[in-house]
């Protein structure tokens, strides 16, 4: 006699979620064990631009974050199972249908709005604790518990202005535009995605940091000269301040179409030099020119494709609802549920999109390599590697699954190749 639906999906849920966690924790403890093994010696790449003292602050640094990212998943996990199988969702929906018993879109987003905020207050004291605790200790951490706050308020009313559109189109689509409302709602979908990406440089960024135009007419002149000749037109060159939240130091490329803009951190127009900060650029452009944020936009709307095609015929299953610990079915319950379930199921697909990620640096890399000097690439990276904390020895393993960028001594070997 086959096993039932219902019971194959929650076994397989189960065993997903616990292996999820389990592998989590398992790849924790190999990190720390491999770092704080490798923590008195800088490797020889290294040895002569990054002291010892900076190494170790970078692997204690390193140790700390995975001891909470261990931590939150265990409480991740558990937070899982109480809102599906252990009936925390299907209490909130019980609560919202004596409420409001006949306005089923409503209901459906004051339920998923709920599940949302429950996940939120057990995700906000493991980012409270690494801003005010663990970045505090290493000396990054600039905010304040007023400022963190008030980012926190802003992200929520953002969240809502912004959600609120696309999940009301959701849940009416899926009531009225029949069997293919998935597709209708992957369209939708996907415009929202490119209008945000237009918009979010202009009018979504100011909201919680400021972007000043670049004032140096030296490194100007020769950033602009660099894009002239990599092809690249923007709306601007732009300095955020980013150490009024940290002492990390970054660049990037951001916005679609006409309102691109390259924007740096303050921090690291501070410790960087021109030439260093040419070769970073020239990087960050060899992501456009490898057309990265394009391929990268591909696929999420592939991935988001398929995904909302499988929630089009799972939302029609009876053993989907009741393998997740659901007793009522409807549409925002399976959309709830697909968003929440689906994690555990693409967790071992993490080294997979990992490595595609690694692959775009190495090309970016060898982009700068072309179009600006390698060396001075090098001791960009290593100033960041130094002053942001980056462990220069990861665990493979560990790296594997989480880094999008290759480990330190790969990358700078790699690098070192094209200055022979």
């Amino acid at each position: 006699m086959p096993l039932a639906p219902t019971f194959i999906l929650t076994s397989t849920f189960i065993a997903l979620v616990v292996a999820t966690t389990l592998i989590r924790v398992w790849l924790g403890r190999r990190h720390i064990s491999y770092v704080q093994t490798h923590r008195n010696l800088v490797p020889v790449a290294f040895k002569d631009s990054i002291a010892l003292d900076a190494h170790q602050k970078a692997a204690d640094y390193s140790s700390a974050k995975t001891k909470l990212v261990m931590v939150e998943a265990f409480a991740q996990a558990i937070l899982l199972l109480a809102l599906t199988l252990g009936g925390g969702l299907q209490l909130i929906d019980d609560v919202w249908r004596n409420l409001l018993p006949a306005q089923d879109i409503i209901r459906g987003a004051l339920v998923i709005c709920s599940a949302m905020l429950v996940s939120s207050f057990i995700d906000l004291p493991f980012e409270y604790y690494k801003t005010f605790t663990v970045d505090e200790r290493f000396g990054f951490n600039k905010m304040t518990p007023a400022m963190f706050f008030s980012d926190l308020v802003k992200h929520s009313l953002v969240g809502i202005a912004l959600g609120a559109p696309i999940l009301f189109a959701a849940l009416w689509l899926m009531q009225g535009a029949g069997d293919y409302w998935w597709l209708y709602l992957w369209l939708v979908w996907s415009g929202f995605n490119l209008i945000m990406l237009a918009v979010y440089p202009t009018f979504i960024a100011p909201l919680f940091n400021k972007f000043s135009p670049l004032k140096d007419e030296v490194l100007k002149q020769r950033i602009e000269a660099l894009l002239t000749k990599c092809g690249f037109k923007s709306q601007g060159l732009f300095v955020m301040d980013g150490s009024s939240r940290s002492s990390h130091g970054n660049a990037y490329f951001t916005g679609f179409g006409a309102s691109k803009r390259v924007v740096f951190f303050d921090t690291l127009l501070e410790r960087l030099n021109a030439d260093e900060i040419e070769a970073v650029l020239a990087h960050e452009l060899g992501h456009f020119k490898h057309h990265h944020v394009i391929k990268r936009i591909a696929l999420m709307f592939a991935v988001s494709f398929l995904g909302l095609a499988l929630l089009g015929w799972l939302i029609g299953q009876p053993w989907f609802y009741a393998g997740l610990g659901v007793t009522q079915e409807s549409n925002y319950m399976a959309l709830i549920l697909f968003l929440l379930a689906s994690p555990a199921f693409l967790f071992l697909l993490r080294p997979v999109m990992a490595s595609y990620s690694r692959k775009n640096e190495f090309e970016a890399d060898s982009y700068a390599a072309t179009h600006a000097n390698a060396k001075d690439l090098i001791e960009a990276l290593v100033k960041l590697y130094r002053d942001n904390a980056s462990t220069l020895t990861p665990d493979p393993l560990h790296s594997a699954f989480y880094d999008s960028h290759p480990p330190a001594s790969i990358r700078i070997s790699k690098l070192a190749g094209y200055t022979a």
